[in-house]
């Protein structure tokens, strides 16, 4: 589908030049959210709000880590009002950051928050519906009651917010749209937007303006696509630019969290949305703000990058994902799943002992490879050749000088310089891979690559603003019809690993979300250890739901709505269950995370009460108030019943 640049621009301000969305300030006591003002970082307590001296600790760990927003639960009045003591515990001990009520279900709640705090949360999905998982038919007329229903529930809130200068946060979760949207709308990022829109609406009726909206999702293409399509409702409908707050909602824990978050967030951060961010990871919340802040701080001088060509035909939709239609060259592009090609081209020397950390182990007593689920698909070694015999699903990539020299020797292929490319160097009969800068895509390469049933493209760029040159790339490629495969490459120096995951799931995961790229190539110098490098390349694809090569843990990042110790029971399902390639995992801390934010789980573990658990199949209960401590074992049953089980191997 053709799309125009016009529309396009309706979603972000540029595709080529980084420019911040320019928002309505939206003042939150002594924060304000959008404007001109930088990105803000913010978090959510984990404790028992009723636990005042718990909360006020744990805040204040927050608080000193640079969360400058502090969100706490209110499920209930009991815990709204005490939201008053916490807030003057703070004050007491020298905190003036502002606070958030978190509210699903109690408009009573969010009333009286609305009284105490500085910003008030509320889920359209759950504020005045009851989710039970029903198809209504709904007549125009109808649907039209059911909204004033909803306005005369809502407009309290609003008005007490007027009353004491509290914002509120309109807060949609993919999983938790209500029976009233999906009935009307579907399981769509259009159903999350409407969901909003219905309550914004009603707030700029009664002229309410101090508003921030979030639509959030545990799967980073969903995310995505509403956020941007939020953007262009707002500016269609003609309603005002309110500050974004970014976040994947029930990320995980450990670099899958922040590899998954990355790739929601910082897609949409590269084109200047986002006003504030939540990273959620079912770790302690003061974890959270240093890896929002390593996010926030990569746009602070962006602006200032080299000009990229202005796209005057956009052939991608970025509110639905579909993959680029390429060619297939040996197992590269067409139908085939994204690769992963791991750069061996800065070791010394290469032996099997060298495979070990991507995903290959030689058994020299039985003389035989054995290949994990991590298992890279190509290296490149540049000059280095691989003297002893390789396992039988790799191939191996050399400068092209060098693979004339191993041209001989199975699974070799050249990596060709646009120059060489040109002169008509020798090329292998299956594969080649040519080396590629925006730049470089004259009509004469393009034309060539075009009529070359061998080429695959491996793309790089120089650029600051890297994401937006290699988009550009494959809109170039597109204009002119040309279907070769495209590797996306990029090149990294001297960062920790955990920044080496947070930049490389923004830069490729932008790229493949939106549908871009036949396969990934990390070259990370100085950034970790081979094992933690190729894990990287395939957690990127398995969050941009790409390319699924391990078990997915849908879990949420703890609130003091929480039922159960949340680490400690994701490591132990996860340990229990890491090899169930292709299975979604939900585990969720109480009913509010329950089934409907696990929307995409297979399985989900869901905390009923103090020491009880309940065990869904998708969306149906298998089994309620199971104890916690057989639990882990109830779930498993379930899967095995499934057909779905295997058992794990031995190490």
């Amino acid at each position: 589908m053709e799309i125009s640049t016009k529309n396009f621009q309706q979603y972000c301000n540029s595709l080529v030049a980084y420019k911040r969305r320019k928002t309505i300030p939206v003042k939150i006591g002594d924060v304000t959210i959008g404007g001109d003002n930088p990105i803000v970082l913010q978090s959510m307590t984990t404790v028992d709000t009723m636990d005042t001296e718990g909360s006020i600790e744990q805040s204040i760990r927050m608080i000193e880590a640079g969360c400058q927003l502090v969100r706490i639960t209110a499920p209930s009045i009991k815990e709204a009002e005490n939201l008053r003591a916490i807030k003057e515990g703070l004050k007491k001990r020298g905190y003036n950051t502002p606070l958030v009520a978190d509210i699903h279900f109690t408009p009573n709640a969010a009333e009286l928050a609305a009284k105490i705090v500085e910003k008030v949360r509320v889920n359209p999905g759950n504020y005045a519906d009851k989710k039970k998982f029903e198809n209504i038919e709904y007549t125009d007329d109808s649907y039209k009651a059911e909204l004033d229903r909803i306005k005369k529930r809502f407009k309290p809130l609003v008005k007490i917010c007027k009353e004491y200068g509290t914002a509120i946060r309109i807060g949609t979760n993919h999983g938790s749209l209500s029976d009233r949207i999906m009935s009307r709308y579907g399981d769509t990022p259009f159903g999350m937007v409407e969901s909003a829109l219905e309550f914004i609406r009603i707030c700029e009726e009664m002229e309410f303006y101090d508003i921030v909206v979030s639509m959030k999702s545990s799967n980073p293409q969903v995310m995505v696509q509403a956020y941007r399509l939020l953007v262009q409702k707002l500016d269609e409908e003609g309603l005002k630019p309110y500050p974004l707050h970014l976040g994947v909602t029930e990320a995980g824990e450990a670099e899958d969290g922040r590899i998954k978050s990355s790739v929601g967030i910082g897609t949409l951060l590269e084109d200047g949305l986002g006003d504030t961010i939540r990273v959620s990871l079912t770790e302690e919340p003061e974890e959270e703000i240093p890896v929002a802040k390593v996010l926030a701080d990569r746009y602070i001088d962006r602006a200032d990058h080299d000009e990229i060509p202005f796209i005057d035909n956009c052939l991608f939709n970025p509110y639905e994902y579909e993959k680029r239609k390429s060619r297939q060259v040996t197992n590269i592009g067409g139908k085939e799943v994204p690769i992963v090609m791991a750069d061996f081209s800065m070791k010394q020397n290469i032996t099997p002992a060298s495979f070990f950390g991507i995903g290959y182990n030689y058994s020299v007593p039985l003389d035989k490879w054995s290949i994990s689920d991590f298992a890279c698909d190509y290296i490149f070694t540049n000059d280095k050749t691989v003297d002893f015999e390789i396992p039988g699903t790799l191939g191996i990539v050399h400068s092209h000088k060098t693979w004339l020299q191993e041209k001989d020797k199975e699974r070799r292929y050249p990596f060709i310089n646009p120059k060489d490319y040109f002169s008509g160097v020798e090329m292998h009969p299956k594969l080649n891979f040519i080396y590629a800068i925006l730049s470089d895509l004259s009509d004469e390469f393009i034309s060539k690559v075009k009529d070359d049933p061998t080429a695959v493209l491996l793309i790089d760029t120089y650029n600051k603003h890297g994401m937006a040159e290699q988009r550009r790339l494959f809109m170039e490629l597109m204009q002119k019809a040309c279907d070769v495969p495209v590797v996306i490459g990029r090149a990294y120096q001297n960062l920790s690993i955990e920044k080496l995951q947070l930049y490389s799931a923004t830069d490729m995961g932008g790229l493949l979300i939106d549908g871009f790229g036949d396969g990934v190539f990390l070259a990370a110098e100085n950034c970790g250890g081979d094992k933690a490098i190729n894990e990287t390349a395939f957690n990127i694809l398995q969050a941009s739901r790409t390319r699924i090569s391990k078990t997915e843990y849908i879990s949420c990042p703890s609130c003091g709505r929480t039922l159960f110790d949340l680490q400690e029971t994701t490591a132990m399902i996860r340990n229990r269950t890491n090899h169930l390639k292709g299975v979604k995992i939900g585990i969720m801390g109480c009913i509010v995370n329950g089934p409907g934010e696990m929307a995409d789980a297979d399985y989900g573990y869901v905390g009923s009460g103090k020491g009880k658990i309940t065990l869904y199949k998708g969306q149906e209960v298998m089994k309620r108030g199971v104890p916690s401590e057989k639990a882990v074992d109830e779930l498993i049953e379930i899967i095995r019943q499934d057909g779905k089980w295997l058992e794990p191997q031995e190490a």
